[in-house]
């Protein structure tokens, strides 16, 4: 006899309560099974195989791309920070448009069918400009980073209070694709240990996302006893090579019945002005992802896809002495900076194929390269030429240097200016005692250059001059300190500069904008070309494509040190006599298409090459001869 309406029911319950994680009421799940040790994701045991890439590194019209190549490799997930500096650059101004759209990187990824973590900080580490905390954070010159200070708490619950809800619909359980949200980043690496604050951010991020978000920590296993909170799900990170066992033993400490959880498994590492390329085997990396596989972790490799520090986004660290982040974050990843498949993605994706599904036909391909030029640039002038365009509002007058973050400068470059006090018949030491230039200063005397002054190194120039004359000093921001101690890197003249052993007084000070003066198509035709000189300067080309627009890399052979922008996008820093990086990513999507002209504008600021030549050509290099060694430089 054929079952009855209510003993088909019944029938019905028994089958969903004999499945894996029983009925699932209310939609989608991603929750931790602790009595199997395992996630489950709708009811069922799930392992996700995610890799980094930063939505702020790659340009929008490629985010497609990347996040396609990933899927292709196997990955069923993608791990994304989200900068707090770069979407509030100033307080209470929001910008989540364009490129920094975070809304529909979450739906590209979904567009390819893959998981997202998210990792919003408001820490992030990730060698970015100050661990994606804004700068003007510093504006208030004591306060505590990443503590419990009021301050401090104050401006983390008004930006969370904008972002969070940005999220809410993306979450998995409502939805979308985002599974889990980290709550701070490696806070065990931090000085302060304070688990007030990190209560306090356990509970902002309940209170607005709600109770069935996965909340989780990330440390490396010597941070977790800092790092961790009950009631945040701790996973750990290391490298192929550190001892996989010891750190999952010691997860285990802190999350006795949840599943392994690597969420930073290095695929490479960063690169450091003045350091050697970093690279790492891709035999090994294989190896060490198919013995975590093997115990069933979950696995994040950081980074899949490093991309590149466009504009002056690159971090900093502090070790012996401070080591500034190159443009490129190439990072040696299984997608190179340019977005192309490597032997190591392939690597990868063998062993990804021994433990689920990969799909079916073939990886893309590289993108197309270009090599072209040599395009010859004109001198536009020396940068002390256009103050009155590149600070519109004038200078500020003070008794004595103040720091960016003082004038609300946060990236960039500031000109402190101050007349010689008296005349320098003898060669005058002209001093920046006690560390006191952050990072980088180019000095001018009456228009002419003097050299450099850098932070941890060279700290002095001889000066001779007739009293009155003028005395700029250009100062750049290098990218302020993104790990560890992660403490307030003012930047500027953080003290008072000596001359003769006097400090010099009565400056002014010009924070400098050179990005709106670019962008706004300067310099304009016909400008009329100036000799070249040593000291910082501008130089500017048009040139036209010779076929489409592909992705290309800028080489400025002769070229010291400075900033080079295409079509009035910032590219970054170049700085081929410091290596090792000796090009500069010029992605296709920022080049105008045959028959258009296209413009390349440098601020050198120390010696132009003798021909004033560009070269583009089809393949990068990150590897060049480093410079000069300093104490304290090497990665890793």
């Amino acid at each position: 006899m054929a079952p009855t309406l209510c003993s088909r029911h019944r029938l019905l319950l028994l089958l969903f309560l004999l499945l894996p994680g029983g009925i699932q009421a209310g939609g989608p799940s991603f929750t931790v099974d602790r009595a199997r040790g395992v996630f489950l994701r709708d009811g069922l045991p799930f392992r996700y195989i995610s890799g980094s890439v930063h939505y702020a590194r790659v340009p929008r019209a490629l985010w497609p791309d990347r996040l396609r190549k990933m899927r292709m490799s196997g990955l069923n997930a993608v791990q994304v920070y989200v900068p707090w500096n770069y979407h509030e650059p100033q307080p209470g101004i929001y910008d989540f448009a364009g490129e920094r759209d975070l809304e529909a990187f979450l739906e590209a990824a979904a567009a390819e069918g893959l998981l997202v973590i998210l990792r919003p900080g408001p820490y992030i580490c990730a060698e970015w400009e100050m661990g994606g905390l804004p700068s003007w954070l510093l504006r208030k010159s004591d306060i505590v980073l990443r503590t419990s200070d009021p301050d401090f708490l104050d401006a983390v619950d008004t930006w969370f209070h904008v972002l969070l809800p940005k999220v809410l619909s993306h979450l998995y359980h409502n939805g979308g694709n985002i599974i889990s949200v980290q709550v701070e980043n490696e806070y065990g690496s931090y000085w302060a240990c304070d688990f007030s604050y990190m209560r306090h951010l356990s509970g902002l991020f309940r209170a607005v996302l709600g109770e069935r978000v996965l909340l989780f920590t990330t440390d490396g296993a010597s941070g977790l006893r800092c790092g961790t909170l009950q009631g945040l799900f701790t996973t750990v990170d290391f490298g192929p090579g550190d001892n996989m066992t010891e750190a999952f033993i010691l997860q285990k400490e802190y999350e006795p019945n949840g599943p392994l959880v690597n969420s930073e498994y290095y695929t490479g590492w960063l690169d450091y002005w003045g350091a050697p390329h970093s690279t790492t085997d891709a035999t090994v990396l294989a190896r060490g992802l198919e013995a975590m596989l093997t115990l069933g972790a979950s696995v994040n490799m950081y980074m899949f896809h490093g991309g590149t520090n466009f504009g002056y986004w690159s971090g900093a660290d502090l070790k012996q002495s401070y080591l500034p982040v190159t443009t490129s974050y190439d990072y040696d990843a299984p997608l190179s900076e340019a977005g192309d498949p490597t032997d190591k993605l392939f690597a990868l994706r063998d062993v990804i194929a021994k433990f689920q599904p990969v799909p079916l036909g073939p990886m893309p391909p590289p993108t197309p390269k270009m090599t072209f030029g040599p395009v010859t640039l004109t001198p536009v002038g020396a940068l002390t030429d256009f103050l009155d365009v590149l600070c519109p509002s004038g200078p500020l007058r003070v008794p004595q240097p103040l720091p960016f973050e003082a004038v609300k400068q946060d990236q960039g470059f500031v000109l402190y200016r101050t007349p010689l006090p008296r005349s320098l018949v003898q060669p005058t030491l002209l001093q920046a005692p006690d560390g006191s230039i952050h990072d980088r200063a180019y000095v001018l005397l009456q228009g002419v250059y003097q050299g450099a002054l850098e932070r941890d190194g060279a700290s002095g120039l001889l000066l001779r001059g007739e009293r009155g004359a003028v005395l700029d000093v250009l100062v750049e921001n290098m990218g302020r300190i993104s790990f560890g101690a992660n403490a307030s890197d003012f930047k500027g003249l953080t003290g008072p500069l000596l001359l003769g052993g006097a400090a010099l007084s009565d400056w002014l000070l010009f924070p400098l904008d050179p990005d709106s003066l670019v962008r706004s198509g300067w310099p304009p035709d016909g400008a009329r070309p100036r000799d070249p000189r040593p000291g910082p300067a501008f130089y500017a080309a048009r040139f036209l494509l010779p076929g489409p627009a592909w992705d290309t890399f800028l080489y400025l052979p002769g070229w010291t040190k400075g900033q080079a922008w295409v079509n009035g996008f910032n590219l970054g820093r170049y700085w081929p006599g410091r290596g090792p990086q000796r090009s500069l990513y010029v992605p296709g999507p920022l080049l105008r298409r045959r028959g258009h002209a296209n413009t390349l504008t440098l601020l050198e600021l120390e010696s132009p090459s003798a021909r004033l030549r560009a070269r583009f050509r089809d393949r990068p290099r990150l590897d060049g001869t480093a410079g000069p060694p300093r104490p304290g430089t090497g990665a890793g």
